[in-house]
């Protein structure tokens, strides 16, 4: 699921990162595939959940690369207390592992995660997850992505999923769905036949309606409510 978003989020200045791996040559070696990508620059680093908190509330940057397993206050939490449904002013933040369980992605993206990616991503695909998440939108690894979704729907939400502001048109519902199975707007716009800036459009209504922050929580409702099915 990747969509870059029209524009330039940024003002023209590059994205600003922090990222967070207790492993120094872990650490190092993101920065320096972030700091050779053109529009992007790390601004900190962090060997630690604690430090990655204390760092992103002082520098406000706008994406956090948090590793999961850290000691102390993991990846998760410390997304949580940068990202969670309780922050008033969420910072984006992607979440990269090497592991790909269902558990670590479910709880990362519950905690507010705008992304997650394997280690093994690659230079170019995590450029793509950082501006991804400073456009506002997300980006989870392609082999995870529907087999995540789907297993929100089976575990169940922990409350009753929220209702839409206002009911959803026929042509959100099929907007909806698309963006459940992972599609981009380009290719929703050729699926339904419409112009990418009408499905521009409807993904910015059903966020609205749906009171959603991204695409990933877009998507989760609609498994939540059964809109979208296993194998459908």
């Amino acid at each position: 699921m990747t969509e870059l978003a029209p524009g330039d989020p940024t003002g023209g200045r590059p994205i600003r990162v922090v990222v967070a791996d207790d492993q120094e040559i872990v650490r190092t070696g993101l920065a320096m595939i972030l700091d050779a990508q053109p529009g992007i620059e790390v601004v900190a680093q962090a060997a630690d959940g604690q430090r990655a908190v204390e760092v992103a509330r002082r520098l406000r940057p706008d994406v956090c690369l948090f590793d999961i397993r850290m000691p102390g206050i993991d990846g998760i939490e410390a997304t949580r207390r940068l990202a969670g449904p309780a922050v008033a002013d969420p910072l984006a933040v992607v979440v990269i592992t090497t592991f790909d369980l269902d558990e670590y992605v479910y709880a990362a993206l519950r905690a507010g995660a705008r992304g997650f990616l394997l280690k093994d991503a690659g230079s170019v695909l995590l450029s793509q997850a950082v501006h991804a998440a400073a456009s506002g939108d997300a980006l989870i690894a392609p082999s995870v992505t529907t087999r995540l979704l789907r297993a929100f729907a089976d575990t169940g939400p922990t409350a009753p999923p929220r209702q839409p502001v206002e009911p959803l048109t026929d042509r959100e519902e099929q907007v909806l769905a698309a963006v459940a199975r992972g599609r981009t707007n380009s290719e929703i716009a050729g699926e339904l036949h419409i112009s990418l800036s009408t499905v521009k459009t409807h993904v910015a209504s059903l966020m609205t309606k749906l009171a959603a922050r991204n695409r990933v929580e877009v998507a989760i409702w609609a498994y939540e409510t059964h809109r979208v099915r296993r194998g459908g």
